[in-house]
């Protein structure tokens, strides 16, 4: 879970105390475990969740963190509306998509090939399916009304990818909070994710001030 914001001048690192952060990460925490349930219900066999990792890092650094800026991605991007304004952004690796494929399609895919329309397609619905499941958990913890655009996918390189909420956001601050998930299977095959979202100045206040903080 990625978020930007300035207040007064100052940057993230400097404004959000320790128990925001905390707070900020258990969110994290139980989004990714709705997000778990959803896949495991899409997949029919049960899957497990290790414990998402929470970091600071800038901007410039968020492509390095998903395997560096010229590492093909696929990225699923949603605009977020009502309570909350702003976006969410779903990051996979090429290897995690591959390993979902084949876990959802029961064959293997050849991964010398394109992604094709048909296979692209199925991840854009699984990303919507995943990230509809967090921001559900979301709104239930905060009883804000959060409305999903219909979502948006990229097949590019991270740092491509990864330029929208820079440009989009960059000017609010330089520091992000990114939540990673690990999901395994009934098989060696994890699939690896990264949730990023991005809201507004007066959005953030308003989470922050419908948890007592």
């Amino acid at each position: 879970m990625l978020l930007c914001y300035e207040l007064k001048g100052k940057c993230m690192e400097h404004t959000i105390n320790e128990m925001q952060f905390d707070v900020l990460r258990e969110l994290g925490n139980i989004g990714s475990g709705n997000a778990a349930t959803a896949l495991a219900k899409m997949l029919n066999q049960k899957v497990d969740i290790k414990v998402p990792k929470a970091q600071l890092c800038d901007f410039r650094d968020l492509p390095d963190e998903v395997g560096g800026a010229e590492s093909v991605v696929v990225g699923i991007l949603l605009t977020l509306s009502e309570d909350v304004d702003g976006m969410m952004m779903f990051i996979l690796k090429l290897d995690a998509a591959y390993n979902l494929l084949k876990k959802l399609m029961w064959n293997d895919i050849n991964r010398e090939e394109e992604l094709n329309e048909m296979q692209l397609s199925c991840l854009q619905e699984i990303g919507n399916i995943i990230t509809g499941a967090y921001l559900s958990s979301l709104s239930n913890m905060t009883k804000l009304t959060i409305q999903a655009s219909v979502p948006y996918m990229a097949l590019d390189m991270a740092g491509a990818i990864l330029s929208v909420p820079a440009i989009e956001f960059g000017k609010l601050g330089d520091k992000a909070l990114m939540i990673e998930a690990e999901f395994g299977g009934e098989d060696d095959d994890e699939i690896g994710g990264y949730f990023l979202l991005i809201p507004t100045l007066e959005s953030y206040a308003a989470i922050m001030s419908s948890l007592g903080l």
